[in-house]
């Protein structure tokens, strides 16, 4: 993959989540100010919903720095297309796409998703997933501890609308691409849970992926170099 030199992201304005970095890094070039300027209508993308009976509430723009929000871009990854790829620490996930772009959606990153990187497959998707809480969570959470069992899916589970799966081989590595109930956690890093996308987004990702598609996650640097690529946004 290509090594290009590292530039400076400007932005423009300014919870619980269960198990969940390639050794490079992308760094992100995303000169835009703000949601208000894109070419897309966010209105109508983050516009609330009901989705197989149960509500997706419409995205307060106001509260999602707008570099943050689903773009389509050059690929900065080099990856074949139709593979996914997460970048934890610039908290951004790709889509490649045939033609040398990608869809890009920000996302929001747990201690879990930090905890591994490397290559895996999609190998389970669920609409309203089940969220069951790791032992750990259990023992320090009494919240948490009420769901030992599992949370059935639905507007409060904290994997919100959609989950993948990434597995290894038969492996699971638990770490997940999910939504979320907090959108103001996205483009952040919080203190537990995997990579989180908007409900909208993940709904969207979770539309165009189907099982067995490659997912590479990155790590935080390493390989010699600073493993960097430049992600400059393509015209619509």
């Amino acid at each position: 993959m290509p090594q290009l030199s590292r530039r400076l992201f400007v932005l423009g304005a300014p919870l619980l989540l269960a198990g969940c970095a390639s050794s490079k890094r992308l760094s992100a070039d995303s000169i835009f100010d703000g949601w208000g300027g894109s070419d897309y209508d966010y209105g109508e993308i983050y516009a609330g919903f009901d989705d197989n009976g149960n509500p997706v509430p419409a995205i307060d723009l106001r509260r999602i720095d707008g570099a943050f929000l689903r773009r389509e871009v050059s690929d900065p990854t080099g990856e074949a297309p139709g593979t996914i790829v997460v970048d934890p620490p610039n908290h951004y996930l790709y889509h490649v796409h045939e033609g040398g772009n990608a869809t890009r959606y920000g996302v929001g990153v747990g201690r879990e998703g930090f905890a591994w990187n490397g290559r895996a497959t999609i190998k389970r998707k669920a609409v309203w997933p089940r969220w069951t809480p790791p032992s750990d969570m259990v023992k320090r959470d009494s919240e948490a501890a009420k769901w030992a069992g599992g949370m059935p899916g639905g507007p409060g589970n904290p994997l919100g609308a959609r989950a993948m799966y990434l597995f290894q081989g038969n492996r699971d590595t638990l770490y997940r691409l999910h939504g979320t109930i907090d959108p103001s956690s996205i483009g952040k890093s919080m203190s537990s849970g995997c990579i989180r996308l908007l409900n909208q987004d993940i709904i969207h990702l979770y539309n165009n992926t189907p099982v067995g598609t490659r997912v590479v996650v990155l790590g935080s640097g390493g390989d010699g170099g600073d493993g960097s690529y430049d992600d400059q946004e393509a015209a619509m």
